[in-house]
This record gives structure tokens, sequence and C-alpha cells, in this order.
């Protein structure tokens, strides 16, 4: 259905010189701007001017130059008319659920997100603004048609979910959401380039681009794509949510990210091919082992449907050794006897992370959710890395299957 390349939107964007000729932007370091007209302060607090209507720049809480480059090329990169970064992820999902809904409003939930979704959605949200969530299948849209009241406002769910891997038809909770007239928001982290969910329907595409936008771990970033009206009302002076909860990225974060959007395409091609391979081996050595580009994961057919196939199938596996003190210790020799990886939070960094989702990303979760969810005690989640060869790589996983017996010390796989 999607064959668009985001690349191509985004290349006219890099031709902007730095403030003295550059080929880099220049990083606009001010908190706060001059104008050369009295009546133009005012002006901006009334809204008649800003960056796009003369513009004009009031405080960096508000508008950066620096940060709203980059947010231009995050909009460029997911097709929609605008966008705007933050501080963190999660500052993103919140300020837009926050102007999306009031007290009393409802949000329809798929039952498998990012922890610290979950606890805004389940433990925060509730007692504080009086906004509730019902958690589903997002794989099931008749279940999920179902679960819309009179009073919902949200369907949310991630491309890609956390950490189970299941594919949201977009284009059908799209239209869900059209005939119920409530806000399709999709969580698009795990998936840049591969997914485009607001050219496939959705209204509103977060990031946290701490992951694989960025591909260093080195800075926490966020950013909220969407239409014009959109980002205009979360940066609105009186009332706007990114503008008041004040998640503002930082101009020098802004031009650190700006400079790897480039080589985005390269490093998302490179994870999905290394976890493919490894993948397969896996799953030929009788592993269980889950990743979307594998011809018998249920969502294969819809993903290759949906995804511009330049970029793979993602950089994310699972392996479920059934219990965590077996996945620990698989993790452990890894790490440390291996040198595969490193046990760690996060995802999207040139070496692989892993951990044990159901007590760590996922561990805000109650256990009855984690079941429903079809998060295992022994799920380690891989963001698989490109550093090493193939062949070394494989060479140190299964060893460390071996030591741990989940794979025969003959198996020929690989």
């Amino acid at each position: 259905m999607s064959r668009r390349n985001p690349i191509e939107d985004l290349a006219h964007l890099r031709h902007e010189f730095g403030e003295h000729g550059g080929v880099n932007m220049s990083i606009e370091a001010s908190s706060t701007f001059t104008v050369m007209d009295p009546h133009t302060i005012p002006e901006m607090f009334q809204g008649r001017k800003g960056p796009e209507k003369a513009g004009c720049y009031l405080y960096g809480r508000h508008f950066n130059p620096t940060v709203y480059n980059l947010s231009r090329q995050l909009a460029a990169l997911e097709g929609t008319e605008s966008a705007y970064c933050t501080a963190s992820g999660m500052g993103a999902i919140s300020a837009t659920l926050l102007a999306l809904c009031k007290s009393g409003d409802h949000i329809v939930s798929s039952n498998t997100v990012y922890g610290g979704t979950y606890a805004l959605l389940h433990d925060f949200l509730p007692p504080t603004t009086g906004v509730t969530t019902h958690f589903v299948d997002i794989t099931n849209v008749d279940t999920v048609r179902a679960a819309i009241s009179d009073q919902t406002r949200v369907l949310y769910t991630e491309s890609v979910s956390n950490p189970t891997l299941r594919i949201a038809d977009i284009p059908r909770l799209a239209e869900i959401a059209r005939d119920a007239g409530i806000t399709l928001v999709v969580d698009n982290t795990f998936s840049p380039l591969i997914l485009s969910p607001a050219v496939l329907g959705a209204d509103v595409v977060v990031h946290s681009m701490t992951k694989f936008i960025s591909g260093m771990s080195d800075v926490i970033a966020g950013a909220v794509c969407s239409s014009h009206r959109f980002i205009e009302q979360l940066m609105d002076l009186h009332s706007g949510a990114l503008m008041l909860l004040g998640p503002t990225m930082d101009p020098k974060t802004a031009a650190e990210i700006s400079l790897r959007i480039p080589h985005l395409p390269l490093r998302m091609a490179a994870h999905g091919e290394r976890a493919l391979a490894l993948a397969e081996r896996l799953e030929a050595a009788g592993v269980d082992v889950c990743y979307p580009g594998l011809a018998g994961h249920p969502d294969r057919p819809l993903l290759d449907e949906l995804r511009c196939p330049d970029y793979g199938y993602g950089g994310v596996l699972t392996i479920d050794l059934g219990s965590e003190e077996r996945a620990n210790q698989l993790m452990a020799l890894l790490q440390n006897k291996y040198r595969f990886g490193f046990m760690a939070v996060s995802l999207g960094y040139f070496d692989t992370l892993m951990s044990c989702s159901g007590s760590s990303t996922s561990s805000e979760m109650t256990d009855e959710d984690k079941t429903a969810a079809g998060i295992s005690p022994g799920l380690i989640r891989m963001s698989i890395g490109y550093t090493g060869t193939l062949e070394q790589r494989w060479g140190q996983l299964r060893s460390a299957l071996q030591d741990i017996g989940s794979i025969d010390a003959y198996s020929k796989a690989g």
C-alpha cells in the first residue's frame, strides 16, 4: 500500500545554510529573542506572528530556530504538515494526550505498549486528570471498535508493539477512528522510515528520538508530527500543552540529531539486515524467536503491504527462554563472556542492547496485563546492532545458547 520513501521528501530540507554559509545549520543558543519593532511582541503573544508568520521568535520554550529546523525534518520524514521536537519521547506522548483529552474523556489503547506509556495511561492520568483508558488487543479490529464509547477521544497504538513486535493495521485503525470521530495517535519509535503512519491514515505520530533516530544512546529526545493546526495548538501561548508543560528540547541536542538524520537510512537498513539474518538462524536452530521479517510471523503479510521495502523489517527481535532466570543467564553470558552486546534498556544503538522486558521496560504493567499482552517472564528483547561481522556475532550468540542448553552443541544452524 505504501511504497513512499521518506528520505525523498527530506532531501530538499538539507539545502539550508548555516548563519555564515556553513553546510550545517547554526545552533541558536539564545533563550529569548529580540525584535526590531515593539509592536511585534504583543502580536506574537496574540498568535498573529511566529516562525511561520513573519519568521518571528519569542522565547526558547515556545519556538527555537534550531529545534524548529529539526522539527521540519521530522515532518518531512513522517509526511505530515508540521512537527515539533521535545525533550523526551514521554514528553511528546503526554503533551499529545493532554491536548486531546479533558477530564472524563476516554482512551482506547493497545494493551502492548512501552511500560512508561502504560504507566501514564493506567496509573497517572486517571487520578490526576480523570482520563481513563481501556486496553485492547490492537490486532483485533472488532475488539477495538467495540471498546470505543461516546467518551472516547483517542485511539492509541504503537506501529510495532513493544516488546511483542505485533504490527498495527494502521489503515484499518484509521478508518475506525474516522468513523468514530476520534484521533488516531501512533508511536513510530520502532520503525522510522520503515512505516509512515501519517501516510497510512494516522492523525498524530509520536517518536522517542532517543532510539533509532538518534542512534547513539547519548541524548534523550522526542517529537510530535501532525497537522499545522495541531502543532499550533500544542504551542499556543495560553493553552498549549507543549508550551505550558515545558518539555523543551535543547537546541544543541537538536543540532546533534539533525546531523544524524542523513545517516538514518543506512543505519535502519543495517539494523534490519543483521536482525533478519540472526532471526532466521535462531529459528533454524529451534530457538523460540519472534521477528516481523520471519515468514511465519503472523503480521509479515501486513507489514509487507505497509512498509517501505528499502529498510527491511526493523532492528528488534525477541527470544523467549521461558523463565526470567534463564533469560538473565543468557544475557549475562552474552555480555560478560562473549561480548555480544550490553544488558541495558532502550534500543536503536549501534551495538546490541538486551533486556528482559517483563522485569524492566514492561515492569510497570500488572502481571495480568503482561499475560494478556503476551509478555512472558523469559522474554528477552534484543535491539540488534550492526558492529562486528555477522559471523562473529552469530558465533557469540550460538555459543551462549549452547552454554545454557537452548540449542544443541552440534547444531548446524548458521
